[in-house]
């Protein structure tokens, strides 16, 4: 089943055991006074986003090199770029309305949207080469879902401070596309060569669960 009708926490989105899969475990409830103020408080996080993609990018390129010539991204560089990668995840989560919590800024896991990312696995060699023109329809779909996840931001902050929360739709679109996200910039950072899947089909079982009210 692509969708579960208004799911409840927690439950997991897999994609065919993808080695960057998103984890979601939000309640729907959000704090109005933190809704109202939500751009103002993602300012910092907007910032150590940009600062930290300057070494991000240095990362990948070196993880590029070694992976070309070993077939496997090395452990710390891995590490270093998986933090990365969810914690960007985290940030935009916290900005589109798809969590409440405030994230913390070392991209450490445990926040409601989360990004599971598997260790090192052996990786195809013609595929890291090719890795960045492989990447661009990816990249080309990544801003287009990005636009539209802020349009559904822009209408979600109006619902959220109405309602308390947010419509289980609006988060479980948001959110799909933060998954996109992430594969995303997962497969060009090269923690995986798995290429970035569309669907988000449960490869585990999820249990039945009452609607937010």
């Amino acid at each position: 089943m692509l969708w579960k009708a208004c799911p409840s926490p927690p439950y997991s989105w897999h994609v065919a055991r993808h080695p960057i899969r998103l984890r979601v475990s939000d309640d729907f409830r959000r704090s109005r006074l933190m809704v109202f103020f939500r751009l103002l408080l993602a300012l910092p996080h907007l910032v150590w986003v940009t600062l930290w993609s300057i070494p991000a990018v240095l990362a990948a390129i070196a993880s590029w090199f070694v992976t070309l010539f070993t077939g496997r991204s090395p452990l710390g560089l891995h590490n270093f770029l998986a933090a990365f990668v969810r914690y960007t995840t985290h940030v935009y989560a916290y900005t589109w309305l798809v969590a409440d919590p405030f994230p913390g800024f070392l991209g450490r896991p445990g926040y409601p949207i989360d990004v599971e990312i598997d260790p090192p696995e052996p990786q195809n060699r013609w595929v890291t080469g090719f890795r960045l023109v492989l990447a661009i329809p990816a990249f080309v779909l990544t801003a287009v879902l990005q636009q539209v996840a802020q349009v559904i931001a822009f209408f979600a902050w109006f619902a959220a401070l109405a309602l308390g929360r947010i419509p289980a739709g609006m988060r479980d679109f948001s959110a799909f596309c933060l998954h996109y996200s992430a594969q995303t910039h997962g497969y060009a950072s090269l923690l995986t060569d798995r290429y970035p899947a569309l669907s988000m089909k449960t490869d585990e079982p999820v249990e039945a669960a009452e609607a937010p009210r």
